[in-house]
């Protein structure tokens, strides 16, 4: 038999109740800092209302779960403690039979929550006769009235007093070891059986009146956690918090904004046995954008990974500036990660775990384990960094899907922080992104944030609809889509957007934030002699016909497989277009160690093979295919030439290549047309796009048409209003709005 201490609490305006600073201690006291100490939940939810707790990382996970008013017992996996479980269940003459034996009571209105071998009703006192007691006495039941509103009726002999009294001394809990805590009149069998025991701070008066005379009852006048902590030390816990835990909690930075961005703001390369640093190939402005947050005076953090032998490399500097003169309060904090962390965190399980559900593509994700704990681990790491730099109530901007759990990690060692958290991929249904093993853990995290963005309203709708198949909710706040977003004429359009939540007392406000792109930065790229002749040469090797220009990474998500079939679609039903269109595809590899692309590039090899045997002729060829990597300005040229851009993704998140194409036209003053899948995200917010449906080779093949025999005045009204969109919106505007909505949160 043990003698560690044994918590058994209430939740609701216990264990949840406090401030941030007692729920904090708490949670470290029962998260290894009382040695062999045991944690049971002891409440009057069902258990599916207890479920979603697990997932919080604010609150100690329980070794046991009293659920139900004590008709349910369960160890914290969730599995059944038995024979008590079992013994209790089978004393339960069933919900059905209870509630038809008391239909003829009409005060009695049932509550409209989860219950189990229970049946839970409002009903005031004047609701509960003689004749309503003898009901439930025929059914072999006991009736429990809390709180002046509360009525439930429950197996004989069963309630939290009695189930927990079964539950110590089955599990060999030494009784006196065992603390109770509660609020309420429902909790009062948890001191009537003798336990030690505290009430919280703001308990209902009718539990104080009765248990005032118990020796064993600490009357606590702080609320919640507070009562806890004052309740054990009271009866003789040292309530201390470990030195790790209190470090990690009370260590302060003086960065005012954190980014926490899985790559650091260059690329780090050695050369001569010395790391320098590079600017970033990749074209897009969103990490410049991010880096412009911190000119001037502004004290801040970038952390990332670094790629080393080891975590702990020898003569490893963890801190680097980034451009002294631009930046000077800005420091990079690296990370010191093996090849293997981002190999498996990064390359293989977020790739073939997140990725194929975040994209719909479920048959395809792979799910291990072992990888999920590494994950965890790098995520940890991450936020340990992210909150040794913050300074005290310092903005935490969190990036993308590699880094869902950190919020988790990050708000107990950091409640003072405002956290914000931007998805820069899609977000799924929640039918599909609840096949994720650990969908609870990632949502309990993003729940953990003061503001998560994402790019378009539907996305916002899909993640509402996961937090909802999660735990109950209140929606606060709703806005319009129109007229910034298409609504109803897009496979992604949706009318009013969900703009705060509120789950289990916390508030989470939600933005869509579609990444814009540095218009100026196309403008300067145009003007050059070498991109000027590069535009010339093209036009050149199209020799005179329209040309269609497709640029993508290779990857299933991209839908490079149908278009290539669909465009094969339109030469058999439109023969007149045989020599007087070329299709410019595009691919760029997907980055080394990726090996569930490999079979992607051999298909694609042959049907590009397949297009040009059928169709082509010494004079012209329908596809010119070009498998690698163009630089930027390149890039650039291929739009500025082509007449038609044809960006056709089953899914996208958003899709910059659209914009960039939209803007290379308006700076060079030339028409052309887009013709965009509509399940990308850029498709809401583009109007003046041909929109498709890539799952449809006839849609795909009949609205290309419609672009390569669209006339000149409808071209330019469209490219126009969809300049003026991009040029409005752009990566700067984005990054600004972004930040504005995190501080008025």
């Amino acid at each position: 038999m043990t003698n560690k201490l044994v918590l058994a609490t209430d939740l609701d305006g216990t264990l949840l109740a406090g401030t941030q600073e007692t729920r904090r201690r708490i949670r470290d006291l029962f998260s290894g800092g009382l040695a062999g100490a045991k944690l049971i939940y002891v409440s009057g939810r069902g258990l599916e209302s207890i479920i979603p707790l697990l997932s919080d990382s604010t609150l100690p996970q329980p070794d046991y779960i009293i659920a139900d008013v004590g008709a349910t017992v369960m160890h914290g996996d969730l599995s059944p403690v038995d024979p008590l479980h079992h013994d209790i269940a089978a004393r339960w003459p069933g919900s059905q039979y209870v509630l038809q034996q008391l239909a003829k009571f009409p005060l009695l209105h049932r509550q409209t929550v989860p219950q189990e071998r229970r049946c839970s009703f409002f009903v005031n006192e004047g609701g509960i006769s003689d004749e309503l007691r003898a009901a439930v006495e025929d059914l072999d039941c006991d009736l429990l009235f809390s709180a002046n509103r509360y009525l439930d009726v429950l197996p004989r002999g069963v309630n939290k007093g009695a189930t927990l009294q079964q539950l110590a001394e089955s599990e060999g809990f030494d009784l006196d070891s065992v603390v109770v805590a509660g609020d309420t009149l429902n909790d009062l069998s948890m001191y009537t059986s003798g336990f030690r025991g505290v009430v919280v701070g703001g308990a209902e008066p009718a539990l104080i009146e009765r248990v005032r005379k118990m020796p064993r009852v600490y009357i606590a006048t702080e609320q919640g956690c507070g009562g806890i902590l004052a309740g054990l030390a009271h009866h003789g816990t040292q309530i201390e918090s470990t030195r790790k835990a209190q470090r990690l909690m009370d260590e302060r930075g003086e960065a005012e904004l954190v980014m926490v961005y899985h790559r650091p703001p260059f690329d780090e390369v050695v050369k001569d046995g010395v790391v320098l640093q590079k600017r970033p190939k990749s074209p897009n402005g969103i990490i410049p954008t991010l880096l412009g947050f911190f000119a001037g005076a502004r004290h801040g953090s970038w952390v990332a990974w670094s790629l080393q032998a080891s975590r702990a490399p020898k003569g490893f500097i963890q801190h680097v500036a980034v451009d002294s003169k631009r930046y000077p309060n800005l420091q990079v904090a690296r990370i010191a990660l093996t090849e293997e962390d981002v190999d498996l965190f990064y390359k293989k399980f977020s790739k073939e775990a997140f990725w194929p559900i975040i994209f719909t593509f479920p048959s395809i994700a792979k799910f291990n384990q072992a990888h999920w704990e590494r994950y965890l681990d790098v995520n940890r790491i991450f936020a340990e960094q992210a909150a040794q730099e913050a300074a005290e109530g310092a903005i935490i901007w969190i990036h993308d899907y590699n880094l869902w759990m950190v919020p988790a990690f990050l708000r107990p060692l950091r409640p003072d922080l405002r956290i914000a958290f931007f998805h820069h991929t899609a977000f799924p249904s929640s039918d599909v992104f609840n096949i994720l093993p650990w969908r609870r853990e990632i949502i309990g995290s993003l729940l953990q944030c003061d503001y998560v963005g994402f790019h378009i309203p539907r996305y916002v709708e899909n993640f509402v609809d996961a937090v909802r198949s999660y735990s109950p909710l209140e929606v606060l706040e709703t806005i319009s889509c129109a007229p910034a977003f298409v609504t109803y004429g897009c496979a992604l359009g949706v009318d009013s957007m969900t703009s705060a939540i509120e789950v289990s007392g916390r508030r989470v406000a939600l933005g869509a934030h579609p990444v814009g792109i540095d218009v100026g930065v196309i403008a300067e790229i145009v003007k050059k002699p070498a991109v000027q002749k590069k535009i010339t040469s093209i036009k050149a090797l199209l020799g005179g016909v329209k040309g269609i220009v497709s640029i993508e990474r290779l990857d299933y998500v991209k839908g490079s497989l149908e278009k290539l079939q669909a465009f094969e679609h339109l030469l058999e039903d439109h023969p007149e277009l045989r020599g007087s269109v070329t299709l410019l595809n595009i691919i760029t590899p997907a980055a080394p160690g990726m090996e569930i692309y490999e079979s992607l590039r051999i298909e694609v090899d042959r049907i590009v093979g397949r297009i040009n045997g059928r169709f082509a002729t010494i004079e012209w060829t329908p596809v010119h295919y070009f498998y690698r990597s163009l630089p930027y300005a390149e890039v650039i040229a291929h739009y500025a030439a082509c007449d038609v851009a044809w960006i056709t993704p089953l899914r996208d998140g958003l899709n910059l290549v659209a914009k960039e194409y939209v803007a290379t036209k308006s700076v060079t003053e030339t028409p052309g047309v887009l013709v965009l899948s509509e399940f990308a995200g850029a498709a809401v917010e583009l109007h003046g796009a041909l929109l498709t449906n890539p799952y449809d080779a006839d849609s795909m093949s009949k609205t290309l048409h419609q672009a390569l025999t669209m006339g000149a005045d409808e071209m330019t009204y469209r490219c126009q209003r969809m300049a003026a969109i991009v040029t409005e919106n752009d990566v700067v505007n984005w990054g600004e709005k972004f930040m504005q909505a995190v501080r008025s949160v």
